[in-house]
């Protein structure tokens, strides 16, 4: 599984789009906090924080990720190396697992820059230093607990088709119903104290409660147990293949 997981993450980094996805991430989070005149501008806003990033953020991840994952599996079909892939003596769920690790380390690998922001905020502070570090950190955590959902969802949508447009679009799809669905539905205020459960299926919801600087074991559990139901759906669409 390891020499799988290594060669997914040369595959990214060896080619263009490893540095085409980390470049576009840093770029338009870059953007909006530093030269767009919006609300997320952090020297327009004249606050030490770097929410802007957080919210931003999420949403780049959206198309990112899906691009990302969009060839795990649909590159495989197509070509039909996924034939010789499974004749290795390694399980199906290792092999699940080697292409989401390296999706999540692309993640991490466009995430970790952005510290270059939180360093430059935090000497923007009046003193130097006056910034929330703990909801920053707590942010940082739940970014990366979105992308590898995200990831989970986009490895699973490339297991259902051998065209990778296709699984871009599923992708997205889902993983813009779980960020933003449950929480769309909930706006709408119709069904009571329901709401809030329903609420708290979304993945924003639990995004800021961690953002809030504390990691709740509850807010850990949801995004583990969503990351592990997508990839047992992998393992089962897999499973169906027919040769």
């Amino acid at each position: 599984m390891f020499a799988l997981y290594l060669k997914e993450v040369r595959s990214f980094l060896s080619s263009v789009i490893g540095y085409v996805v980390i470049l576009v991430f840093l770029i338009a989070t870059g953007l909006f906090i530093w030269f767009f005149p919006t609300e997320f501008n952090v020297l327009d806003y004249g606050y030490a924080n770097l929410d802007g990033l957080f919210i931003v953020a999420p949403v780049v991840f959206l198309f990112l990720v899906p691009a990302i994952t969009m060839r795990s599996f649909s590159e495989e079909k197509k070509s039909g190396t996924i034939e010789l892939l499974y004749t290795r003596p390694i399980s199906d769920m290792q092999i699940i697992m080697a292409k989401f690790l390296a999706a999540v380390t692309l993640i991490v690998f466009s995430v970790l820059p952005t510290l270059v922001y939180f360093y430059t905020v935090y000497e923007l502070g009046l003193p130097a230093g006056n910034i929330d570090s703990g909801s920053i950190w707590g942010s940082y955590i739940g970014l990366i607990f979105i992308g590898a959902t995200f990831a989970s969802i986009g490895v699973f949508s490339s297991s259902l088709s051998d065209n990778q447009v296709v699984s871009f679009i599923f992708a997205i799809i889902i993983s813009a119903s779980l960020y933003l669905g449950f929480e769309f539905i909930y706006s709408f205020d119709l069904l009571g104290n329901i709401d809030l459960f329903i609420r708290s299926l979304g993945i924003s919801a639990h995004y800021s409660s961690i953002s809030r600087g504390v990691v709740d074991t509850r807010d850990v559990i949801y995004f583990l147990s969503v990351i592990t139901l997508f990839l047992y759906l992998t393992n089962f669409s897999l499973s169906k293949r027919k040769w």
